[in-house]
């Protein structure tokens, strides 16, 4: 058994393992040579993420997904380098929305060389991930194509809030759709369909996909209330200092408004106020811990990625597919 890619999944056959091994080791070249320019300087900021490292969730996701076809057709290390770039590119755009200072250990792209430089980055790696793609056929490009229309719909949607009347939650799960579970979806799918998959598999794993990628950031969002920094690799309640509105919170403040408890009330008064003060932003973490709230973002988790498990019983068995079980498995022991 070999532990690879994000959360130490483990493959536990070795034609497998030296597969995906090979096919990430490819990918990264690819990422390096697509962001290379003429320009050294364009090339030090267009790696700058690159090179800071990251999970490579997505690439992962390309290659089990092309074990249901031929994982060596010449389409599938290009495709996973093209939802790469583009997962990088909203990087760099997110980290100036949200005047992020650090990104993946190292200081943000907007913090180093501003924000316009920063979005111009962006859109460089937008334009390279389309050089790429523009080689992989018409289909491929319209895939991509509604795949980041999704996703900056979702982004839209989340800087705008929910209209008025549209229960909130339902509005965030719709955003969490848009905004990583269509990139991750593309990602099964053209590791898939590049590998000339049948159409019943591309499908299986395209909406699997969705629902991982939902009951990913949705563990994130657990996460940022339930862990320690050293489970999380980031300093906990980051979100909850910064008023982004995660699942927990949300579910708070659902229960305050039906049922109009005066310890919900008090502790959506506290989140809502002055969380820069250390001391409030430990009680606030605290008592989220152990609020309702939280299981019930933690079942969502669990029941999104347990749908993602259950579009994979169609498949043939076999150990791709028991690694992309195994990735529920994953998400869920995120969550705790």
């Amino acid at each position: 058994m070999t532990v690879v890619g994000p959360f130490g999944l483990s493959v536990r056959d070795q034609a497998l393992e030296a597969d995906v091994q090979t096919g990430l080791a490819a990918v990264e070249a690819g990422l390096l040579e697509a962001t290379k320019s003429e320009v050294p300087f364009i090339t030090e900021a267009a790696q700058h993420l690159v090179l800071a490292g990251g999970k490579r969730f997505r690439p992962l996701l390309v290659m089990l997904a092309a074990q249901f076809g031929d994982p060596y057709a010449p389409g599938v290390v290009p495709s996973a380098v093209v939802v790469e770039l583009t997962h990088l590119a909203t990087l760099y755009h997110d980290d100036v929305m949200d005047e992020a200072a650090v990104r993946r250990g190292v200081d943000s792209a907007n913090s180093r060389w501003g924000n316009s430089l920063a979005v111009l980055t962006g859109d460089f790696l937008f334009a390279r991930a389309s050089h790429t793609l523009a080689d992989l056929g018409p289909e491929a490009v319209r895939i991509q194509a509604e795949a980041f229309e999704r996703l900056v719909t979702g982004q839209i949607l989340e800087t705008a809030g929910p209209q008025e009347g549209r229960d909130p939650v339902a509005h965030y799960l719709d955003v969490l759709s848009g905004k990583t579970g269509s990139l991750v979806a593309v990602s099964c799918r053209f590791g898939a369909m590049m590998a000339g998959a049948d159409e019943s598999a591309v499908e299986i794993l395209t909406q699997y996909g969705e629902r991982l990628g939902v009951a990913f950031q949705l563990a994130d969002d657990v996460l940022d209330i339930a862990s320690d920094s050293h489970e999380s690799g980031k300093t906990p309640g980051t979100d909850l200092r910064e008023g982004v509105p995660t699942l927990p919170v949300l579910y708070l403040r659902a229960a305050a408004a039906a049922e109009r408890r005066p310890e919900d009330l008090d502790l959506l008064a506290l989140i809502d106020g002055d969380l820069t003060d250390d001391a409030r932003h430990a009680e606030a973490l605290a008592r989220l811990r152990v609020h309702p709230a939280l299981e019930r973002a933690r079942q969502d988790t669990l029941r999104y990625a347990e749908e993602a498990r259950a579009m994979l019983a169609p498949l043939p068995e076999g150990y791709a597919k028991a690694a992309l079980a195994e990735m529920c498995d994953a998400v869920v022991h995120r969550a705790g």
